[in-house]
C-alpha cells in the first residue's frame, strides 16, 4: 500500500495494489464491524467511515467490489506517457510487463539569472528547445503508441496513462495525430522523476494501482 496522501475537499487517498486489494478490504471490514456496500462504495457499520474505490485504467463498466476482484484478475494492456522538459518515456504495458518501449532525453536549457535583452533571449531560446523537444516527443509517442489504438490492433491498448510535468504532457498530445489517443487519457496524472526506463518500469507498477479516497 502506497502511504495516505491529503484529498481535495477532505479525506485522503491511499493506493493498493491488486493483489492485496482483497486483504485490504478484509481488513477496512473487521476495524469497522462490518460495512454496507454501495456500488464501489464501503460505508463501516461501526462508524460511518467510508472508502470508495477508483478501479486502475483500463478497468471500465464496474460497478460492484466483486466485480472489480474479478476484473484485476487480468489487467488490461495500458499505454503509458511520462514527459518532462528534458525526457520522454513511452511504453505498451502487459501487466506489469514493459511490452514495447523507448526512451529519449532532450536538451532545454535551465533559466538564467541574467537580466534584460540576455533574459529575454535565453527565455525564447528555452521556449524554442522545449517546443522541439514536444515535438520529438510526440514522434515518438506515434511510433510507439499508435499501432496498439482500438482501430488498428487486435490486442490494442485499453488506457493512456500519462505521468510527469502535466504541461509537457499536454503539449505532446496536443499533436494533431495522437487524437486517437485523447479519447483513452486517464485523468490521474502520475507523479513521477524525469523518465527513464527505471521509471518507466516503476510507472508501469503504479498504473494498476486501485486508488481508495478514504473520509475521514
Amino acid at each position: 500500500m502506497r502511504g495516505a496522501r491529503p484529498a481535495a475537499g477532505g479525506g485522503r487517498w491511499v493506493e493498493i495494489s491488486p493483489e492485496r486489494l482483497r486483504g485490504w478490504l478484509d481488513g477496512f471490514y473487521g476495524r469497522h464491524d462490518g460495512a454496507a456496500e454501495d456500488g464501489l462504495t464501503l460505508t463501516g457499520a461501526s462508524n460511518g467511515d467510508t472508502a470508495t474505490l477508483h478501479p486502475p485504467p483500463g478497468v471500465d463498466g464496474i460497478t460492484d467490489v466483486d466485480g472489480l476482484l474479478t476484473a484485476l484478475i487480468r489487467p488490461p494492456r495500458i499505454g503509458l506517457l511520462l514527459a518532462r522538459k528534458g525526457a520522454v518515456a513511452v511504453g505498451v504495458v502487459d501487466g506489469t510487463n514493459v511490452a514495447v518501449s523507448k526512451v529519449e532525453r532532450h536538451y532545454v536549457q535551465g533559466r538564467t539569472a541574467a537580466g534584460g535583452q540576455s533574459q529575454q533571449r535565453y527565455a525564447r531560446r528555452r521556449d524554442n528547445q522545449a517546443t522541439a523537444a514536444a515535438g520529438r516527443a510526440a514522434d515518438i509517442v506515434a511510433r510507439v503508441l499508435l499501432p496498439y489504438c482500438p482501430a488498428d490492433a487486435e490486442e490494442p491498448i485499453r488506457a493512456l496513462v500519462c505521468g510527469g510535468d502535466r504541461l509537457m504532457v499536454d503539449a505532446v498530445l496536443a499533436d494533431r495525430r495522437l487524437a486517437p489517443l485523447l479519447p483513452m487519457r486517464h485523468p490521474h496524472l502520475l507523479d513521477c522523476p524525469e523518465p527513464r526506463l527505471a521509471v518507466l518500469q516503476d510507472a508501469a507498477v503504479a498504473a494498476r494501482r486501485v486508488r481508495i479516497h478514504l473520509v475521514p
